[in-house]
């Protein structure tokens, strides 16, 4: 199993950034007023921010950086890595972290780094730059997580559609040795890989003409193979039974009392069913456990900051806070975190 123990890195700041046009359930033409009502009670998500065409999961990522740097009053040169989690990134070349160092500012001798790891993608930026931060050698990261996956499926797709909202994140960290130890652990199933897809589009399927002919697959499912597709049976199945196994072995093998230790558990927001079956299978307090779905939807790797971001911000701002973070979701991929932070910025949420 990958473990890590972080030293020496603290969060100093976090932002989000989402458009300024929400989308309730209601409106979408492929649902009728009835499968609206049952998805807004059942999935929890009631409405959520949906990009224009014109703007891409860099742009918001790039105006949620923005404001945090102002926030904290970070000199754009003391920025030493750059890390952009994302599945829709700008271009299939060139890396979108080269062209964000080059729109924000940044200096030449910034790392940059692509992280293409979906729902998991703010663990993997924040284990990677963290360990890369620990021994002193460069100083401040900026992680950039956002996309924009409505526009990745078929607006066909019933399974899909209404799940997703658009948004980008930044947070920044920085060497610190009086930090508390950051601890994460991953697991990959790598299997179940199918069960999260886009079929064509990679150099497995290049796009061909037959990549955009729709199939009808039943149950409101009108699909093409260059759209993103769920297996919503898998995807739940794996949601529900590796995650909360993985916290509660976690939380055992590293002495974390869920009562005494956690402020508050950061869950992956997937939809409320999940997330609702994994808070009573470990039996968090519910208390414990915010949600903000109802308001954004399905973020990606974008969900936990945004979280942090949208219903605890007061909290983080004004005092230690001891977090475990778990997300789960495309590869399929699963990380579980644990961190005590020191008062941070929190900025107040962008919209562009």
């Amino acid at each position: 199993m990958a473990r890590w123990t972080i030293k020496n890195v603290k969060i100093s700041g976090v932002s989000a950034a989402v458009p300024d046009r929400i989308v309730e359930t209601h409106e979408f033409e492929i649902l009728t007023p009835e499968e609206a009502k049952t998805f807004d009670d059942t999935v929890g998500i009631k409405k959520r921010y949906i990009a224009p065409d014109n703007i891409c999961a860099s742009d918001l990522c790039s105006a949620a950086a923005v404001k945090l740097l102002d926030d904290l009053g970070w000199e754009r040169e003391s920025i030493d890595i750059l890390i952009f989690a994302s599945v829709t990134g700008d271009y299939k070349t060139p890396p979108t972290s080269c062209i964000l160092q080059y729109k924000l500012g940044l200096p030449q001798s910034t790392f940059t780094l692509d992280l293409p790891m979906g729902c998991c993608g703010f663990m993997y930026a924040m284990t990677v730059a963290g360990n890369l931060l620990t021994n002193g050698h460069v100083k401040r990261a900026l992680l950039l997580v956002g996309d924009t996956a409505l526009r990745m499926g078929s607006l066909k797709d019933k399974s899909r559609v209404p799940l997703f909202g658009d948004c980008g994140t930044a947070t920044a960290i920085e060497y610190d040795p009086t930090a508390e130890p950051i601890i994460v652990e991953f697991e990959t199933f790598g299997k179940g890989y199918e069960a999260l897809i886009t079929p064509h589009g990679g150099f497995r399927n290049p796009v061909t003409p037959d990549s955009f002919k729709y199939e009808d697959f039943g149950n409101g499912i009108v699909r093409a193979p260059i759209h993103t597709l769920i297996n919503g049976m898998d995807v739940f199945a794996f949601a529900i039974s590796k995650p909360p196994r993985s916290i509660l072995n976690f939380m055992q093998d590293y002495g974390i009392d869920k009562d005494r230790d956690v402020d508050f558990f950061l869950i992956h927001q997937a939809n409320k069913m999940i997330v609702d079956r994994i808070v009573k299978k470990l039996q968090i307090d519910p208390n414990k456990a915010p949600y903000d779905l109802e308001e954004f939807g399905n973020l990606g790797g974008a969900s936990i900051p945004t979280l942090m971001v949208a219903r605890i911000q007061d909290v983080l701002r004004t005092k230690p806070t001891s977090l475990l973070m778990s997300s789960f979701g495309l590869g399929l991929t699963l990380g579980t975190m644990h961190m005590k932070t020191k008062p941070m910025v929190v900025s107040e949420l962008v919209k562009i």
